[in-house]
């Protein structure tokens, strides 16, 4: 039995959608809301105390606006899967938590990705204590709805639905694009096969985030309304760094990430706002 902390969101409901009804339980919002406060983790350790054995908690609840305080995501990025991870372990439980290939390759986190980075420390430690914990270091995800408004595709969106010019960097920063439901299959290939400790959860293939706009906006036949180079280059960033595959994962089938973006946004541009938004 798979349990889905966070089910709700991109990543968990397409985990859900992988995995046949009786093999997969989404916990509702208001049984974890107080995990995350001190001493919880004895509630947790009783709430999964007659789980099956050989069960899993994946914890795919997080925040990922940087604009949030770093309280905010303190409290749902670290506090909470901390104390799922100690609750789980000691009824006898696997643990998965989902944090960002950025926690190794920035010298300077924003809330997120430092909240991150320290719930990564937090599991690395945890399994090599021989808790059995892993910690999925994420690429950019995308699939199975709207984009986030605050992320580089999300403000791609917006400008080309509302035809207005999309500004961007000089876009050299490397960037994996990883299809949900590729994203999904790999998760449960690395669950099944036993991973502990932390994995990049990597396919291998980065692009620039200026070849990516400008596929996109060629495919969409609006390319006038690309502005590359007209925001300044981020001075912390990844430029150089490709992550290889993890072997555990390499019969997975991942989608060339141009095509595999320029379709997505093109289905997102089909839809009317209005059912954008329900």
């Amino acid at each position: 039995m798979m349990y889905l902390v966070g089910g709700r969101g991109r990543l968990g409901r397409a985990v859900c959608a992988s995995l046949p009804s009786h093999e997969s339980m989404l916990l509702e919002r208001s049984v974890y809301a107080d995990w995350w406060r001190p001493g919880a983790a004895s509630l947790v350790e009783r709430f999964f105390g007659a789980a099956p054995s050989g069960s899993v908690v994946l914890v795919a609840a997080g925040l990922l606006d940087p604009a949030l305080s770093a309280a905010e995501h303190h409290q749902i990025n670290v506090d909470l899967p901390k104390r799922i991870i100690e609750g789980a372990c000691r009824a006898g439980l696997r643990v998965v938590t989902c944090g960002t290939v950025m926690e190794r390759l920035t010298r300077h986190p924003n809330p997120y990705i430092a909240s991150k980075a320290e719930l990564g420390r937090f599991a690395e430690e945890r399994a090599a204590a021989g808790d059995a914990v892993l910690h999925l270091q994420i690429h950019t995800l995308y699939g199975a709805g709207a984009p986030a408004p605050f992320m580089f595709l999300g403000q791609l969106v917006d400008a080309l639905r509302h035809d207005r010019p999309f500004e961007m960097s000089p876009g050299r920063q490397l960037r994996e694009y990883h299809h949900v439901e590729d994203e999904a299959i790999a998760l449960r290939a690395l669950v099944d096969a036993g991973a502990m400790g932390i994995v990049p959860l990597s396919h291998g293939a980065p692009v620039t985030l200026a070849d990516l706009a400008s596929h996109v906006f060629d495919v969409v036949g609006r390319p006038d309304l690309l502005r590359i180079g007209a925001r300044p280059e981020p001075p912390d960033d990844n430029y150089a760094t490709v992550l290889p595959r993890p072997s555990l994962i390499e019969q997975v089938d991942f989608r060339p990430a141009l095509q595999g973006v320029a379709a997505y946004v093109q289905a997102q541009l089909s839809e009317s706002e209005p059912q954008q938004q329900a």
